[in-house]
């Protein structure tokens, strides 16, 4: 018998290489994943340009708004409502906001907000005749004098709002902690 092995010149075992070829179901697999991922990364991506793209514009300075003219303005507040044009991502809108302007015994106008420090509540000028010439909040009983000073129940001052004159308007600006008490 002859060994066939040695017939061939060779120290023994002879194996051919395994060619690694890639069977039509490899192919199918990789290129629909391929495709599905293609696919999905298309919605992601404008989903995630969504979601990022308004906290990455830089902030605007903040408006000053128009609310009243200069020689309307008493010594007796006086309830103002306003509004603000206002972008939340893609999301714009007109919000309606109030403050009570008044001058104090120097002249000078000032203007506070109407939210209660206590919780949330808006208050009125002699909203109550038991307190006469305050603020006055219906909700828990706090008031404040015409400064905004606490008088009873609320543990803050009234916040103001920054204030410009220019050509014989008040401007209202951001509101701000109270800086006359």
């Amino acid at each position: 018998m002859r060994d066939e092995h040695n017939e061939t010149g060779g120290s023994g075992e002879h194996q051919p290489k395994a060619r690694r070829e890639m069977s039509r179901r490899q192919f199918l697999s990789y290129t629909l994943g391929g495709t599905g991922a293609f696919m999905a990364a298309g919605m992601l991506v404008p989903m995630l340009r969504f979601a990022v793209d308004p906290v990455l514009k830089p902030a605007g300075e903040s408006a000053w708004v128009k609310v009243i003219e200069e020689s309307k303005v008493t010594e007796q507040p006086q309830e103002i409502k306003f509004s603000v044009f206002q972008v939340d991502g893609w999301y714009e809108s007109e919000p309606e906001f109030a403050a009570w302007i008044a001058k104090d015994a120097e002249g000078k106008i000032f203007a506070l907000s109407p939210v209660c420090k206590h919780l949330g509540c808006m208050v009125g000028w002699n909203g109550d005749p038991r307190y006469q010439d305050q603020y006055y909040c219906p909700c828990h009983g706090a008031h404040y004098t015409k400064d905004g000073a606490t008088l009873a129940v609320s543990p803050l001052p009234l916040d103001e709002y920054d204030v410009k004159i220019e050509e014989g308007f008040v401007y209202l600006g951001q509101v701000k902690p109270n800086s006359r008490v």
